[in-house]
């Protein structure tokens, strides 16, 4: 239950993306700016943070063993993740985007069979092709169900070009996040705590923020002032703590694609969090009662998956015995 709930904490503070993004969508902001800045401002805030721990200089020994890895799966699990997402809020709405991204917890499952997992057995272990949790598959596509019902009501009145390039780029991202989250899992093999990997991966995908923000300064020139302060507080609410904490609780269970799938299924609350944050900040009306009907969904979805985990846990602990 403690990666749940650390991975429901993450949800809420990812929630400020989704809100915060379409605020300066609205106000006219760049969304090349929206995304680049995020994570230029994340690096002196973490930098401190390690350094403090003292453990930088374990995490660029760690990355000078592989540098090509980092430099490759940092692209995918960041750059991949989230300039997409902030190129399809100049298209769609913010819950739409939150909406679409929930994808990412069925893409995360389906990824299971490109990992190794690592077996105890009385010889040893060994290692084995991963494979795709069927009963936390249905249990996303319960989570799925809820969230789709959610935004039925407004599909309606989203344009086409808002499909396209509101819905394509959302896809994209959902299965590039954690992609690359567990292939730097599986490359750190533990060796690095979530501040370190964070840190890392947002100082191996710098090269590819500073061109974004190049291609920003000549296409739309520079950020406005608003634009700049909203991304910092993105960058310290969603990149930091939002980020350390989801990593935190995907390192908890590590080589269990059962657990991790619960995990990132926590992610759905996001939905809610920008919902209400959407409600009370952008003065949005209150969701009809289909969508309150998948909210529930959303929430059900949540507390099998709980379930689904700590029972199996504790049938590990029992043969164990």
């Amino acid at each position: 239950m403690k990666p749940i709930f650390i991975g429901i904490i993450a949800a809420f503070f990812f929630a400020f993306t989704f809100v915060l993004n379409a605020t300066m969508e609205a106000g006219g902001g760049s969304w090349i700016w929206s995304a680049s800045l995020r994570y230029i401002f994340m690096i002196p805030f973490l930098l401190i943070i390690v350094l403090a721990r003292k453990n930088l200089k374990p995490l660029l020994l760690e990355m000078r063993k592989n540098k090509g890895a980092w430099a490759l799966w940092s692209f995918v699990g960041f750059g991949l993740f989230y300039a997409p997402l902030c190129f399809a809020a100049a298209y769609s709405p913010g819950w739409l985007i939150a909406g679409t991204w929930q994808v990412t917890i069925i893409a995360g499952t389906l990824l299971a069979p490109l990992f190794l997992i690592t077996i105890h057995t009385k010889n040893g272990t060994i290692q084995v092709k991963g494979q795709i949790p069927i009963k936390g598959l249905l249990v996303s596509i319960i989570i799925l169900a809820g969230v789709s019902l959610m935004q039925l009501e407004h599909i309606a009145d989203v344009s086409s070009s808002a499909v396209w390039f509101g819905f394509m780029p959302v896809i994209l991202a959902a299965f590039a996040y954690p992609l690359g989250n567990r292939k730097m899992m599986d490359l750190c093999g533990g060796r690095l705590d979530a501040y370190q990997r964070v840190l890392g991966m947002t100082l191996a995908s710098l090269p590819f923020w500073l061109i974004l923000s190049l291609y920003g300064f000549i296409t739309v020139g520079g950020p406005t002032a608003s634009q700049s302060f909203q991304t910092l507080i993105v960058a310290l609410s969603s990149g930091v703590i939002a980020t350390v904490l989801f990593f935190k609780a995907t390192d908890l269970v590590r080589g269990n694609m059962q657990k991790l799938a619960a995990v990132e299924a926590t992610q759905s609350m996001e939905v809610l969090f920008a919902l209400f944050g959407e409600i009370l900040f952008l003065s949005i009306a209150w969701p009809s009662s289909l969508s309150l009907y998948g909210i529930l969904l959303v929430m059900i979805g949540m507390i099998t998956h709980s379930y689904i985990s700590g029972k199996k846990k504790k049938s590990v602990m029992q043969l164990n015995a």
